[in-house]
């Protein structure tokens, strides 16, 4: 949609194969050469060399494939949003530029836990701690950057493009790309010329506060064949999310005898029955004051910096290493709860997040006589420390199957919890490929692969004043303790091999991967034995292990003892076949087969049976065109996906995690996208998909021994033909981008659309009834600006309507119990967040390059 110096942006997304059958989808393509020179005509004509050149789409280079290659020709479908519409459309972080890819969508707790899906190959449900291998991977450069809570939110700057990779990418990406792939490619050192810049920038969020940006970058030439390129920057996001005053009145029983812990005799449980408020005060026995209102709390800074180095030497050999870093700090918490108010909740303990990370990776490309030799490694660390209000999970408890907390003296206390969690992450991974010539008629891509993800887990459930002989044992105040030590291992060999049967006409190639995995997960997880006395985990195991004394108990990482170690290995083999058909220099359709998988692991409680892997068979036809000497371009895809197994995670009882094989499901889908230089002037471009995805076979909720999921049963959780949740049904957008000139001076008027449409909050029946459905919702975003030589001045109005994109609903416990409706006066409803947009937001940027 970008005229010469852009790049195509979008793409679309697909139809349902009933309502766009694949001869409808190829007429179209191949039918609209009329169209296209109704829209040469209708373009005023070039009144210059100069303005004739620059009327016409940028070629877009991608690496894809594993090569660098012209989009257009390469027989995959590929949204690309390349590093002038980047900045074009004021993307700074995952949530910006994800809205302009039609393929994709998220659910997200705030910024750096985003699980993210594509092409309808989502079951939702909840993502943990250690929950399943994501279904898309994300990549910076040729590293992935993805740990089990989502990959990391990467600042966006100095970038050359976004890559978005749909369907299966098994045979070149293996498991972390089983749906798909998202690639951040960076500007990389260039000996042949210093430069340099900065940006600047204020913005004002609507029911919140003042944000800013401070970002840049120097390229420095050492030698003739040596650079250093280093990038730095700091944004402060403001808060929207209000913390309001209030209370809450826990329910109020009196037990015949006083009630002690371990009386079962009386018909009633007694319970605190105080009141819990977020205001600050003096506490009293049945008055706890936590004083943590607050206004606009959900703050975000981040800041971080790369620094890469490019050596050249020996003529067709280089070297380019590169440390990157980001901390973002996050206040409060991005979801609201629409019975307290617009953008607003009721919480009472400590939210924050502290996500910090680096990567260090090394690139040695080089060529062994005509063959071109890649070598990637890359270390990850990541650190995440968040405090969490659970208040939520002791009340609805309390309420509903009177939960009670004691202290010392087995006194009555609030029972709320809060959480502080610590992650430790450690990923390494190393690739060695090989490539011929890409001009050969029989040409081939092959290489090794390696991988070794650590995750280190810590997750601490506390409870104010709680008894010593309750608590976890060397962990104050602790009524549940997760520590746990989790490994996923991969190696693989792949490659494609592809031959032009009729040379620049027809090209047939194959793929495949052998893979191995190894998935182990072990640590303690659990209550106190003198909580849970007789619990088949937590401290009785070790007491059964071990015996009483905790002195004799061989101690986890400081947890009470290890009550499980498991693993779980898995080999196997993935395919692809393609079929190419150069019809003209400019139009290009394909056929594709194409498989992805996802390991299976490990259940964080280990007591159950682990999960088995999931796998996705992708059938496709695609075209990529061009049309009025490349003013035009029309590129989709119509598919059918096959998903065996899948996945699927739930919060189980005690809140964690539980991940069982589903069942089957399809996904039906058209994916377009549309870039025209309409004039000198104007561009236009946008991109739709249309899904539909939908169980194969009834969802019981169980599986079976040998941990297959059970399909035949009386009441099935989610009905054969039930919708998947997450994805709509169409998802849109539409850019349009108007250049011209105030004397001097370049200005620039630009509008960006997105339509989301109506998507299910769960795949099981009840939960989604009690979720609600995440209902459709449009976006508008305008700017405009003005720039002279080296300097550029623009002001942005996001979110023009300030629209409330529902983008996530959740309970904090079970929906069962946290959603219980008519049980709380004050939540008729039960209690369920909402994930939403940023308001309306109105921002002005400054930038210069030297």
């Amino acid at each position: 949609m970008q005229k010469s110096g852009s790049r195509p942006s979008k793409r679309v997304e697909h139809a349902r194969p009933r309502r766009f059958p694949l001869t409808a989808a190829i007429c179209l393509a191949f039918a609209s050469p009329a169209f296209a020179q109704d829209a040469a005509t209708q373009a005023p004509a070039p009144q210059t060399p100069a303005q004739r050149e620059a009327v016409v789409l940028d070629t877009v280079t991608v690496t894809s494939q594993k090569r660098t290659e012209n989009l257009q020709k390469v027989p995959i479908s590929i949204e690309v949003l390349g590093e002038q519409k980047l900045d074009e459309l004021n993307v700074t972080d995952f949530e910006d530029y994800v809205k302009y890819l039609p393929s994709v969508s998220y659910q997200s707790f705030g910024p750096g836990f985003a699980q993210i899906y594509m092409r309808g190959v989502a079951s939702g449900g909840d993502g943990n701690h250690s929950g399943s291998l994501p279904s898309v991977g994300v990549y910076l450069d040729e590293q992935p950057v993805t740990t089990i809570q989502g990959p990391l939110d990467i600042h966006i700057y100095d970038v050359a493009r976004v890559e978005s990779l749909s369907g299966p990418q098994g045979t070149l990406y293996g498991a972390s790309a089983q749906a798909g792939a998202l690639r951040i490619i960076t500007n990389k050192p260039d000996p042949g010329q210093f430069s340099a810049g900065y940006d600047l920038e204020v913005n004002a969020v609507d029911h919140g506060g003042i944000g800013h940006i401070e970002e840049g970058f120097v390229n420095i030439p050492l030698t003739d064949n040596s650079a250093i390129r280093l990038v730095g920057w700091n944004q402060h996001d403001a808060g929207y999310i209000d913390n309001k005053p209030g209370d809450r009145q826990f329910p109020q029983r009196v037990a015949s005898d006083g009630g002690t812990p371990d009386d079962d005799s009386d018909d009633v449980a007694p319970s605190w029955g105080g009141v819990l408020t977020n205001r600050d005060c003096t506490s009293t026995d049945l008055l706890v004051c936590t004083g943590r209102a607050e206004d606009d709390y959900n703050e975000v800074d981040t800041t971080g910096a790369r620094l890469a180095a490019k050596i050249d030497f020996a003529e067709t050999w280089s070297i380019t290493p590169v440390i990157m870093g980001q901390t973002a700090k996050a206040k409060g918490n991005f979801a609201f709860d629409e019975q307290v108010g617009d953008l607003a909740l009721n919480h009472f303990y400590k939210e924050e997040s502290d996500d910090k990370w680096w990567q260090g990776a090394l690139t040695v490309e080089g060529k062994i006589g005509n063959f071109d030799l890649t070598y990637n490694y890359a270390h990850l660390k990541r650190n995440v420390d968040v405090d969490s209000d659970y208040n939520d999970y002791g009340f609805w408890y309390d309420t509903l199957a009177s939960y009670n907390a004691y202290d010392d003296n087995d006194n009555l206390i609030n029972p709320s919890q809060y959480i502080q969690g610590e992650d430790r992450y450690k990923k390494d991974t190393h690739e060695l490929r090989i490539a011929s010539p890409n001009e050969n008629r029989l040409r081939f891509v092959g290489g090794l692969y390696w991988e070794d993800h650590k995750h280190d887990i810590q997750q601490r459930y506390k409870i104010d004043g709680f008894g010593d002989q309750y608590t976890i044992t060397g962990w104050p105040d602790t009524i549940w303790l997760t520590k746990q030590e989790r490994e996923d291992q991969g190696e693989a060999v792949f490659g494609e091999l592809s031959f032009d049967f009729i040379p620049n006409v027809l090209t047939g190639t194959i793929g495949g991967r052998h893979f191995r995995s190894e998935n182990s997960l072990k640590g303690f997880f659990g209550f106190s034995a003198g909580w849970a006395p007789g619990s088949s985990y937590g401290e009785q195991v070790c007491i059964d292990q071990f015996g009483d004394d905790p002195a004799n108990w061989p101690s986890f990482n400081g947890a009470p003892c290890e009550v499980f170690d498991k693993t779980v290995k898995e080999s196997g083999n993935l395919g692809k076949a393609n079929l190419t058909w150069q019809i003209t220099p400019d139009k290009m359709v394909y056929a594709t087969w194409s498989e992805g998988y996802r390991p299976g692991g490990i259940n964080r409680r280990g007591t159950l049976p682990p999960y088995l892997s999931d796998y996705l068979t992708n059938y496709e036809m695609g075209w990529k065109t061009s049309w009025a000497d490349h003013r035009l371009v029309f590129n989709g895809s119509v598919f059918h996906q096959e998903w065996e197994d899948f996945q699927f995670s739930i919060l189980g009882a005690n809140g964690l995690t539980e991940i069982k094989n589903a069942n089957q499901a399809s996904i039906d889908g058209l994916e377009m996208d549309l870039n025209w230089a309409a004039t000198y002037n104007l561009t236009l471009g946008g991109g739709v998909a249309f899904y539909d995805a939908k169980l194969t076979e009834n969802y019981c909720g169980f599986t079976d021994d040998a941990g297959n999921p059970v399909t035949d049963c009386d009441a099935p959780e989610a009905p054969d033909g039930t919708r998947l949740p997450v994805t709509p049904e169409f998802k849109g957008n539409l850019i349009a981008r108007y250049n011209f000139n105030v004397g001097e001076y370049d200005a620039f008027v630009q509008g960006a659309f997105v339509y989301v449409g109506e998507r299910e909050s769960d795949l099981r029946i009840l939960e989604r009834g009690i979720l609600g459905d995440l209902p459709s919702y449009n976006v508008t975003d305008l700017s405009a600006g003005f720039s002279r030589n080296n300097w550029a001045v623009s002001l942005y109005l996001n979110n023009v309507f300030d629209e409330r994109a529902e983008i996530y609903r959740f309970t904090n416990c079970a929906e069962t119990v946290c959603g219980a409706s008519g049980v709380v006066p004050e939540y008729p409803n039960g209690q369920v967040y909402t994930i939403t947009n940023q308001p309306r937001t109105f921002g002005v940027r400054f930038s210069q390059k030297f």
